[in-house]
């Protein structure tokens, strides 16, 4: 039935006795009426139908009348009883029941209206609230029992909604909350203090005054839950559309904590309740969207929410969680002037002692979140150059994957399991079709020197070519066939059998930008190599080659240097190896793979580090001739190499590449950074090139463009003055002047801009 305001005031008159005018007001699942008498006193009045519970009807007016004993009754809604005394009149209209309650009309500014949001009327809500929550210590009612989409303990089924999002990144991130929610707070929340709470202290609900608190209105939300739920709303509302959220919440807190004090353990996870009452405001918010709702109650805050959230991701927890500690009087979490002098002894009294640790002053690390890292002092960190978490630090769909299939099952690959089957079919999917049969181990270098070990039994050759400057790991084979690591100061030097060709570098190599042969020019060295291998009557087991050069100097290929190289190892009876550890799974962002850049086929596909995010997967795929090869009767078999949850892990990896869509995203967001780079080039001397495909980008360092001598010492400086921006980078080259920029794929266009203004600011005080 429609409900006209002519109908509501027939209605009022009949039952209430009264004269009104009614007009409608906006409401989110009931109707709601203002009523106005003849002589301009004002009430509101709330229709429910069948669906709204009686005994959630009866408890709002418990709870009211509970407080119209304490000294909030001025603040809060009185009801007006009907012609029988009640405050609840049930009305039966064509076979259908509703409820109808009259309640006083508060007068005050409601907070979104609110130009002008002091510390003091922060810290007056939290008053108002622990005064509250202080009186309804003592109240109970069954009514408020219930399972409710909007009690943040429920924030869990707010991934049932995930879907309607459609917009990738703010579905990746609501999910990291959500799973953040399950581990942090859920494992132990029944243990908190609960009470009956108002459970919406939001902007359209809060009434202001001047500085304080002129009243809070709609019970509808109400429910019995953990107590620092209450809080957690109110902060969140309080911290929407404000230019210091933080701020804002812990006034909120302080006040709070005034009146009825929290605990420590209360405060230690708010931060992670204001984010799961989000992530239920815009999951709703989308899944109304897709029942075409034009109720605009529903969306009223959906734009903030999102702002709020994606403030939240970048606020360090423990940032949060100090702020919230300190506003209450409790010690502070954070020591500013640590140093971890003890960390690092035990360290290094355990730990050997030629694992290095990034940046002059060291870091400590504690927690990530996606693309950011997040430290023990509060501060948060852009992760620009860990490519080893490929889809994001903590990447729910992965992480739950993992936690999964561990929970299930992880064994060897000795018993039939469909997870290696499942993963290894997916994996070769992505590869052309001669390349069909996977080794699985635990590490690129491990996948190395097993690729390594085929290309010898295969071709009963030992002779290997790699190029100048390469890395390939760090196992004895993989240390042999990597300059970068035998040709350095400790290093054992170069093995009879390890032959060096040219590093096709055209920036600064023989043959540079401009030769539109260059590539072939590189190519021929590897056939000189090849002929005087042959002129002692050896050839080639294998060439292997990153498919992009990562120690190298972060460098993408000429064109056709690996078609004309392939060609000569071929034609000598070798194999060619594509190591793919560093650039694969789509982060090159034209082709999934680093070797489709030069339209080759591999015989040998090495894989590693983005394959399990995190996880130790890694895998050598080669043909159906060269697995026949290798099966000579000596098995191979590797203890942890395709186990269960390595498998469950990488399918997952593979998932979320496809349906986040995040090779198109390398490519958007590796334009824009490169595009950003190339324009400060133009404004700073000390960069001399820029070169790179997707998120695999090198951004060379020189004293001079002409000379090209290498800015090592600037360069230095620059990653410190960045880190301290929060902006995590590398270096690499042969002269440890290049900065290598390989984030995680799901680094955003915001993301790239704000790393282009941070380094041209460095740049500009250099």
């Amino acid at each position: 039935m429609v409900f006209s305001p002519g109908s509501i005031e027939n209605l009022v008159a009949n039952y209430y006795g009264m004269e009104v005018k009614a007009s409608p007001l906006n409401g989110y699942d009931e109707l709601n009426f203002l009523l106005t008498d003849n002589a301009g006193k004002k009430n509101v009045l709330k229709l429910s139908n069948s669906q709204h519970d009686f005994y959630f009807l009866d408890a709002q007016i418990k709870i009211l009348q509970h407080l119209s004993k304490s000294d909030l009754a001025l603040q809060l809604q009185q009801y007006t009883l009907n012609k029988k005394g009640q405050p609840l009149t049930e009305l039966s209209i064509e076979d259908k029941t509703y409820y109808i309650r009259i309640l006083s009309y508060l007068e005050g500014t409601f907070w979104v209206d609110t130009p002008n949001k002091t510390d003091e009327l922060h810290l007056n809500l939290g008053k108002f609230l622990g005064k509250m929550d202080k009186n309804l210590s003592n109240f109970k009612h069954a009514g408020m029992h219930r399972h409710y989409t909007w009690d943040i303990s429920t924030a869990r089924d707010a991934s049932y909604r995930l879907n309607c999002i459609k917009d990738h990144e703010k579905r990746r991130m609501v999910d990291y909350f959500i799973l953040q929610f399950e581990t942090e707070i859920l494992p132990t929340l029944s243990s908190f203090r609960h009470s009956y709470t108002h459970n919406d202290a939001n902007d359209y609900n809060v009434l202001v005054k001047e500085n304080d608190i002129a009243g809070l209105i709609d019970f509808g939300d109400m429910v019995y839950t953990a107590l620092i739920n209450n809080v957690a709303v109110a902060c969140t509302y309080a911290m929407l559309n404000n230019q210091q959220p933080l701020e804002a919440a812990a006034e909120v807190v302080k006040g709070y904590h005034q009146i009825y004090p929290l605990t420590e353990k209360e405060l230690n996870i708010l931060y992670y309740l204001i984010a799961a009452r989000l992530c239920i405001s815009v999951t709703q918010s989308a899944y109304n969207s897709s029942l075409d709702s034009n109720n605009e109650h529903h969306f009223i805050t959906e734009k903030p929410a999102w702002n709020l959230l994606y403030y939240l991701i970048e606020l360090n927890p423990i940032k949060a969680e100090n702020a919230f500690l300190i506003a209450c009087n409790y010690v502070s979490i954070i020591h500013e002037k640590e140093d971890y002098k003890n960390i690092e002894l035990d360290r290094h009294a355990h730990v050997g002692r030629n694992l290095s640790i990034s940046y002059e002053q060291h870091l400590k690390i504690d927690k990530s979140a996606l693309q950011y890292l997040y430290d023990d002092k509060g501060n948060t960190y852009l992760d620009c150059v860990n490519n080893v978490s490929h889809v994001g630090h903590c990447h729910p769909t992965v992480v739950r994957s993992a936690q999964k299939q561990i929970a299930t099952l992880n064994t060897n690959t000795r018993y039939l399991n469909l997870q290696l089957n499942n993963y290894a079919a997916a994996l070769t999917a992505k590869l052309p079709k001669h390349l069909k049969v996977c080794y699985f181990t635990n590490s690129g270098s491990e996948a190395n020197d097993l690729a390594i070990r085929i290309s010898r039994h295969c071709t009963k050759q030992k002779e290997v070519i790699v190029l100048d400057h390469a890395y390939h790991g760090t196992s004895t084979a993989t240390i042999e066939m990597s300059p970068y690591k035998f040709d350095r100061k400790g290093g054992v030097g170069q093995m009879p059998w390890i032959h060096k060709a040219m590093n096709p570098d055209v920036y600064r190599g023989l043959y540079q930008y401009g030769d539109a042969t260059a590539g072939e020019k590189y190519a021929a060295d590897v056939s000189r190599i090849i002929t005087e291998l042959k002129n002692n009557g050896k050839a080639p087991a294998a060439f292997i080659c990153e498919t992009l050069l990562g120690v190298g100097g972060q460098m993408p290929l000429p064109p056709n240097y690996l078609k004309e190289v392939y060609a000569f190892v071929k034609e000598a009876g070798g194999l060619c190896i594509a190591d793919e550890v560093q650039v694969g799974f789509g982060r090159v962002g034209l082709h999934f793979w680093g070797f489709e850049l030069q339209e080759v086929m591999p015989d040998i596909v090495v894989m590693g580090k983005p394959m399990g995010n995190g996880h130790p997967l890694a895998a050598v795929i080669v043909t159906e001739e060269i697995a026949n090869s290798f099966n000579n009767g000596i098995e191979y078999f590797n203890t942890y190499g395709g186990n269960p949850v390595s498998m469950a892990t990488g399918l997952a990896v593979l998932e979320v590449i496809e349906k986040e869509e995040l090779q198109a995203n390398a490519l958007a967001v590796g334009d824009d950074l490169i595009n950003g780079f190339k324009e400060l080039m133009n404004r700073h001397k000390l960069i001399g090139d820029v070169r790179g495909a997707g998120l695999f980008i090198g951004v060379e360092l020189v004293k001079d463009r002409i000379t090209k001598e290498p800015a090592a010492q600037e360069i230095k400086l620059i990653v410190e003055l960045m880190k301290d921006r929060g902006f995590l980078i590398g270096t690499d080259g042969p002269y440890n002047n290049v900065l290598k920029i390989k984030p995680p794929i799901i680094f955003s266009k915001y993301n790239a801009k704000e790393f282009i203004r941070n380094l041209d600011e460095v740049l500009s005080t250099l």
